[in-house]
């Protein structure tokens, strides 16, 4: 183990350490505290094997969450394959928020949300599986990412109140849901184009690019977001969306001249501004669809 962990380090990987343990532990079928608890065991021929195939993966830069299949997020194990983005630690800082929002609303029985770029249904399953009184339907663009989605509810359990649809947000509005909802949330692909050389191998080579980068300005989504919130928003519905670092100011922007007040603009555990929250005033509503 000790000569993996060199071997990546001198390779410029980071958390070479953890990398070698979650390879080691799955090569195992073991818990990390396994490898701890029985350092002193040797390794069969076989499970030598598995681990050295891992390992080359990991040296070819392949996400280790794509290589042991899952991802945690908000406590729960998440599947994740290169058909999904990898859910990152800084959108439960989204997440959060929801949820705060939702326990404002004490004395409500049912509160509804649209989880738009649902992905790997991480967002939509965490806010169904925590807060009961939640139905979330979470769209995307991509039926295989759907895929995905749907086993992460199965496989994690007690969320029947969450459901998925193939959407295209960038539809016509006609093609969306004809409901409004309390909340609209979502983490969208905000990585401009002309930064998508300077990311790490790993996101390049392996996560869809349709879920990093909007091929643009990385502001395409939140524009769409605006023009969407009054037409699927109930009165003073929420928007809370994840920001990219340094987005914040024109995000804010985007939401004030499409009339969105905004509530909030939330950190990180970084520090970083993450969570832009804004909420749909009944003037600015489209009245063209009811409840």
């Amino acid at each position: 183990m000790r000569f993996s962990i060199d071997h990546l380090k001198k390779q410029g990987f980071e958390d070479p350490r953890l990398n070698v343990e979650l390879l080691l532990a799955h090569a195992l079928q073991c818990q990390r505290i396994s490898l701890y608890t029985s350092f002193d065991k040797p390794l069969s021929k076989e499970e030598l094997k598995r681990y050295r195939s891992l390992y080359e993966r990991r040296l070819n830069r392949e996400p280790v969450q794509y290589i042991i299949g899952t991802v945690g997020f908000m406590g729960l194990q998440f599947k994740v394959d290169q058909r999904v983005l990898i859910p990152r630690p800084e959108t439960e800082t989204l997440v959060e928020q929801v949820m705060l929002q939702c326990k404002q609303w004490e004395n409500r029985k049912e509160i509804s949300a649209i989880d738009i770029g649902t992905g790997s249904g991480n967002i939509a399953i965490a806010l169904a599986k925590f807060v009961r009184r939640l139905t979330v339907v979470g769209i995307d663009n991509s039926a295989s990412a759907l895929e995905v989605a749907k086993e992460n509810a199965e496989r994690i359990g007690g969320v029947s109140n969450v459901r998925f649809e193939l959407m295209d947000a960038f539809e016509p509005v006609d093609q969306l849901l004809r409901k409004r909802f309390d909340l609209l949330v979502c983490n969208p692909p905000y990585v401009a184009r002309d930064e998508w050389e300077t990311l790490q191998t790993e996101v390049r080579r392996y996560e869809p690019e349709g879920a990093v980068t909007d091929g643009r300005d990385g502001l395409e989504f939140y524009r769409r977001i605006v023009e969407l919130a009054p037409l699927l928003l109930s009165d003073f519905g929420h928007v809370l969306v994840e920001v990219g670092y340094g987005q914040a100011d024109a995000v804010q922007t985007i939401f004030e001249m499409a009339k969105l007040e905004i509530a909030e603009i939330v950190r990180d555990l970084q520090g970083i501004p993450r969570v832009v929250h804004g909420t749909c005033r009944a003037s600015s509503r489209n009245p063209i669809y009811s409840n």
